[in-house]
């Protein structure tokens, strides 16, 4: 497979060359002209951390918790729905690499495997996330089902009500159930590889598709776009009736949401604007941390996902007011470079990375890593 993958755009490129074009668009898209998708990572460019001297820094510890989960790193895997399409058994591969380093992986409802085999090939490091799908029967029995396989973190995303405009996706005809044109045969043919082992792998296991519809009792099927706007207040305020365990709400932004959302009942805040898939004028997921922050105090814990890219990245999210950060695109670019190989990479570059960098900061354990970390916290600029 690939060299050893250090940077996320290496593994960028890689996936960009080994994915079929419509596979890697829809991997790599954002909604709009994506100008959000490049304010994502450019946010955090922005953030300068102040190197601290003359503290013993040679023994330092990135293991964390988070929602009673003690993890050996301080981020895990953001849910992602129908991984597949970036290499063959992708859920199985990630759980496998979250439990190695003891992290939680985010379980999509649209995943391509079971929740019930993910959460224990996982052993146990796994979060569902859930959606508001318009069939109510249907999300009882999801949730009902992690509950039964032991999950206890539910994550309500909310912040797709309604499909956005992704042109990309649009160009490239990708969809689910998927629609083959001479086009996409064309675009398969040239990408052997991911073709050859994508057939192989479905002959033996059968062909990719989200394994919670199809392994449901209420004979639903899975339709990308479809309506997840019964995600109201009410929804939930009965979810929150419903689930016996740690309740998060993904996808806040809005100071005003975020107190309201913990007024409900729930467990975590988790600032989120998908990945910069969903409203393409919405502030980056980094400039939402403080703001939310200051709304709901410092008890409750807060998780960011959004731009991503490095082990630097997840040490500026903390010293941001972050209590814990979750990679998505990243871990689907090293799974489309490579497979597992991939993967492995570009966690235990996040890892290295974020253990230099909080060492050089001054700090030992990840719980000492604040907002006087921050260079604006010493009378410099905020790097605008």
């Amino acid at each position: 497979m690939a060299s050893t993958l250090y940077t996320v755009e290496h593994a960028r490129r890689l996936a960009r060359s080994r994915l079929p074009r419509m596979m890697f668009d829809y991997i790599d898209g954002g909604s709009g002209d994506e100008r959000l998708y490049a304010e994502n990572t450019r946010a955090f460019e922005k953030i300068e951390l102040m190197p601290r001297v003359l503290t013993n820094v040679a023994d330092r510890d990135l293991s964390s918790h988070i929602l009673g989960m003690e993890t050996g790193l301080p981020f895990g895997i953001a849910p992602m729905g129908m991984c597949a399409i970036s290499t063959p058994g992708a859920d199985s591969i990630m759980a496998r690499e979250a439990a190695k380093r003891r992290i939680p992986l985010g379980v999509s409802t649209a995943a391509s495997a079971t929740l019930e085999s993910i959460i224990e090939q996982a052993d146990g490091y796994a979060w569902f996330q859930l959606y508001a799908d318009p069939a109510v029967e249907f999300v009882d029995e999801l949730v009902g089902r992690a509950e039964a396989s032991g999950y206890r973190v539910l994550v309500l995303t909310v912040d797709v009500p309604i499909s956005s405009f992704r042109i990309r996706d649009l160009q490239s005809g990708f969809g689910f159930p998927m629609k083959w044109g001479l086009r996409q045969l064309f675009d398969l043919a040239c990408h052997p590889r991911w073709s050859l082992a994508t057939l192989a792998h479905s002959l033996s296991h059968g062909m990719p598709q989200p394994m919670n519809y199809a392994t449901s009792s209420q004979g639903i099927s899975f339709v990308r776009g479809s309506s997840r706007a019964r995600a109201d207040w009410d929804f939930l305020h009965r979810l929150r009736d419903r689930w016996p365990h740690k309740l998060v709400v993904k996808g806040v932004q809005a100071p005003e949401d975020a107190v309201r959302i913990k007024a409900a009942g729930a467990d975590a805040l988790y600032v989120s604007n998908h990945g910069a898939r969903q409203m393409n004028a919405a502030p980056p997921a980094m400039t939402s941390i403080a703001p939310v922050r200051a709304a709901i105090g410092n008890e409750m814990p807060l998780i960011v996902d959004g731009g991503v890219r490095s082990g630097e990245h997840v040490i500026k999210a903390i010293a941001s007011g972050a209590d814990f950060v979750m990679i998505g695109r990243s871990a689907m670019f090293g799974l489309g470079a490579a497979g597992a190989a991939g993967l492995a990479d570009i966690l235990d570059s996040f890892a290295r990375e974020a253990s230099s960098v909080m060492g050089l900061a001054g700090k030992t354990g990840i719980g000492d890593i604040d907002t006087s970390c921050l260079a604006v916290a010493h009378g410099y600029s905020d790097g605008n």
